[in-house]
């Protein structure tokens, strides 16, 4: 259901470069949150960092939603850079899982794995 690697980066680069090999790819970066400051900000303070990042590749996106618009609820796709264990982690829901969950059929199915494969390889590459 998920796929994490760990990283030698600092959370902060591994998030940067995270965004410049999404946009090689065809992912835009939505939004960027980093769940510390913001957890810490509401007076919940966090020793680990954890940067959250949205992406979205917006033919696949469309794609998904013409299929399915109620799938909006899936989308868009989310990276997390956090600590654990003393390490840099760079992880993800599965898109061809969340999919699975939410509705079948062989084209949805397609779509969620290609989608999956790209964010695999975007991750892979970010290391």
């Amino acid at each position: 259901m998920r796929y994490d690697i760990s990283t030698t980066k600092s959370a902060s680069q591994a998030a940067i470069d995270l965004q410049a090999i999404a946009k090689l790819h065809g992912f835009g970066t939505l939004h960027v949150y980093n769940l510390r400051e913001i957890l810490t900000s509401k007076g919940f303070p966090q020793t680990k960092e954890c940067i959250i990042l949205e992406v979205c590749n917006p033919a696949q996106a469309n794609r998904v939603l013409g299929h399915d618009f109620s799938l909006n609820v899936a989308l868009p796709c989310r990276i997390s850079v956090y600590e654990e264990g003393g390490r840099v982690m760079i992880g993800m829901i599965r898109p061809a899982a969340t999919l699975r969950m939410l509705a079948g059929g062989p084209e949805l199915k397609a779509i969620a794995e290609e989608v999956e494969a790209t964010m695999i390889k975007i991750i892979d590459e970010a290391k």
